[in-house]
């Protein structure tokens, strides 16, 4: 997991065949801004070494929100150090939480039809159209078996779903019952679970672990966590969960300012974005970020997974019942 705390760019010029090529790269430090500058040129210089060399270069390196990134590090402004575990802003503004070693999952509750469901609904309708009129040999017969199918299959399928949801229990039921199943073929598992807005955050207490472990990513499988969460946790080598409201769900219209916020931002935006946090983050008191509903498993708690259960309980409000959730 690398976050830094300072950026720099570098931009190099040189002659390439009858024009000039220029390169820009980023560099990056925990230290200084000067180690960032240092690590930008030389990054700059080897671009423009492979570039003169034959090699195909990309000649600028675009900045990338969290959720687009395919590697380190992650590009978000440091609010916080506790140790290995950061805190951010993300390029919406929310406060998140990144650690290397501390297993968080987040399981978003399912609101679309599954895509199966949907085709074999489409199927049946379309074949149930055409047996009912076979009297009838005119082609546009399965041309009107193909748009009914198609306006009544989608609420079909929505209102099959929604009953077989209702039968397992609901959505949340249906997730705790594959967290169960895994709980009870790993014993000495123990894990704290939280309400979301969109569904459950699940937080491994009784190890650290690193996102490529075999049985982490078993884990993932079986709870079905957020894909993307999933993807990003093993290409920046950190978990990761937000522990302050969406801006839209606190009522703020307006998006963080400038935009995108991809961090570092230019110096004369600072002011406008500084505006704009300082009162997101006003608001954000009235909200939590989760709601703590208990523990399962075998109840042990790694000492230093502790810590970053009480300051991910503080930060995200998650002991506040009576506080809304965004």
């Amino acid at each position: 997991m690398i976050v830094p705390d300072f950026w720099a760019e570098a931009r190099l010029q040189q002659p390439h065949g009858k024009r000039q090529a220029t390169v820009r790269r980023w560099g990056w430090s925990d230290t200084s801004e000067a180690d960032a500058q240092a690590m930008a040129d030389a990054r700059a210089a080897q671009a423009m070494a492979d570039l003169r060399a034959g090699h195909t270069v990309a000649r600028r390196e675009r900045k990338q929100a969290y959720n687009g990134a395919q590697g380190l590090p992650i590009r978000e402004e440091v609010l916080a150090r506790h140790g290995s575990t950061v805190i951010t802003r993300n390029a919406y503004g929310a406060h998140c939480l990144n650690t290397p070693d501390v297993v968080f999952a987040d399981v978003d509750f399912a609101t679309q039809v599954p895509a199966r469901l949907a085709w074999v609904m489409f199927a049946l309708l379309t074949l149930a159209v055409v047996a009912t009129t076979r009297a009838y040999v005119g082609g546009w017969v399965w041309l009107m078996a193909v748009v009914l199918g198609a306006l009544v299959s989608a609420t079909a399928a929505q209102a099959l779903y929604r009953l077989w949801i209702g039968y397992q229990g609901g959505h949340e039921a249906l997730a705790r019952k594959k967290l169960q199943a895994f709980v009870a073929e790993h014993p000495d598992w123990n894990l704290r679970l939280y309400r979301t807005p969109a569904g459950l955050r699940l937080l491994v207490t009784h190890t650290l672990a690193e996102p490529t472990d075999g049985l982490v990513q078993a884990f993932f499988a079986q709870v079905q966590a957020d894909p993307m969460y999933v993807r990003m946790c093993n290409n920046q080598h950190c978990f990761r969960a937000r522990v302050s409201g969406k801006p839209w769900r606190m009522g703020i219209d307006s998006p963080m300012r400038p935009r995108p916020g991809v961090w570092p931002v230019r110096a004369e935006a600072m002011p406008q974005r500084t505006a704009w946090t300082q009162a997101y983050d006003q608001k954000a008191q009235a909200y939590a970020a989760c709601r703590w509903l208990g523990d399962v498993g075998s109840g042990s708690v790694h000492p230093e997974v502790q810590a970053v259960v009480a300051l991910h309980d503080e930060l995200s409000q998650a002991l506040q019942p009576n506080l809304p959730l965004a």
